[in-house]
């Protein structure tokens, strides 16, 4: 059938339809195309800040101050992102250091939640305790109460660490031990389910756990298995891809932390990447002050591209890791939408 004989096959039923088709057709027209919109304007709301920095970030310094220069640059240059580089390094030998410093830690944060969130979550799936409904709702209050209402008990609590006054006792002085400066007491709570976002963690595992059949464990009590072996070869293959998203989570909150790093690090004794990327701007102006005299002040605009191209620089490993895991991640996200 040609193109003329289907559009005059569709009149003629549309005829006898009464003009349903055309109505019809129409309305599919104008869904699609406010989908469209909608979907369109969504992505343009999370895209256009990125856009902005990259835009920002590849500016010449003439293109800097040029107000009919608003996204595309007329001169491209890299010098932005060279000097924000160099602001990287700190006291190490290279900008490297400080990535790997923080890939290190955050690496262990993600493990350490992850490992220890799917063991509660689990628990909380499974298994019936007293005061379980209580304990859990201390888990959704961690979702709900903001880290900031605690940092002021967590630095004056890993200031002077003790446990029942043991490690006082054993020191003579009655004086705990000052863990702050390190990664021990952040991975200490990460191990322990208190670390950042750990609720939000405990709480997608569960439902993974809660998700799954529970012939599957009864057909290897059935074979001999215990309660460990159970979790470890039947359940845990399965919730892979949750334990993978867990980690990416866990991951990229801990790589861009400002928050828990200014208690663990207040003397910035480890070159971080969150803590160097604060201080990108202020470290630059402090070299031109140097460079130039104390009554030199850096132009603003510079000092606002400079922290456009730092956080370019920061924002790259997590893209690599994501477009790395994506798949597991999406997987996830679907399989947890499925099952509700």
């Amino acid at each position: 059938m040609t193109r003329a004989e289907r559009r005059k096959a569709f009149w003629e039923r549309n005829r006898k339809s009464g003009g349903y088709l055309l109505r019809k057709k129409i309305g599919k027209v104008l869904y699609s195309l406010g989908r469209a919109i909608l979907v369109f304007g969504l992505c343009f709301l999370i895209l256009q800040p990125l856009i902005q920095k990259v835009a920002l970030s590849l500016m010449s310094d003439s293109d800097l101050y040029d107000r009919s220069v608003v996204l595309i640059p007329r001169h491209f240059s890299t010098q932005a992102f060279e000097n924000a580089w160099r602001q990287f390094r700190g006291s190490n030998p290279t900008p490297w250091y400080t990535f790997w410093d923080s890939f290190k830690l955050s690496v262990a944060v993600g493990l350490f939640q992850t490992l220890s969130c799917t063991l509660v979550g689990y628990g909380f799936a499974r298994f019936k305790f007293p005061l379980k409904k209580f304990f859990f709702g201390c888990v959704i209050l961690m979702l709900i109460v903001p880290p900031s209402t605690i940092i002021t008990p967590l630095y004056l609590y890993f200031q002077n660490f003790d446990i029942f006054g043991i490690i006082g006792a054993i020191r003579g002085d009655g004086k705990g031990l000052n863990m702050l400066g390190s990664a021990t007491p952040y991975l200490m709570m990460c191990a322990t389910c208190a670390g950042y976002k750990a609720g939000l963690y405990i709480y997608m595992m569960r439902q993974h756990f809660r998700n799954e059949p529970k012939e599957l464990e009864e057909a290897a009590y059935v074979d001999g298995c215990g309660r460990l072996r159970t979790f470890f070869q039947i359940l845990l293959p399965g919730a892979r891809p949750m334990m993978v998203s867990c980690f990416l989570f866990a991951f990229v909150w801990n790589w861009s932390d400002q928050v828990y790093m200014k208690v663990f690090f207040p003397t910035y004794k480890w070159s971080l990447v969150s803590t160097k990327l604060l201080g990108a701007a202020s470290t630059f102006d402090g070299e031109n002050i140097a460079k130039y005299g104390a009554s030199y002040h850096t132009p603003e605009a510079t000092l606002n591209q400079l922290n456009a191209a730092a956080v370019l620089i920061a924002l790259a490993p997590l893209l690599i890791i994501y477009v790395v895991a994506q798949k597991s991640f999406v997987e996830s996200i679907s399989q947890s939408g499925i099952k509700g």
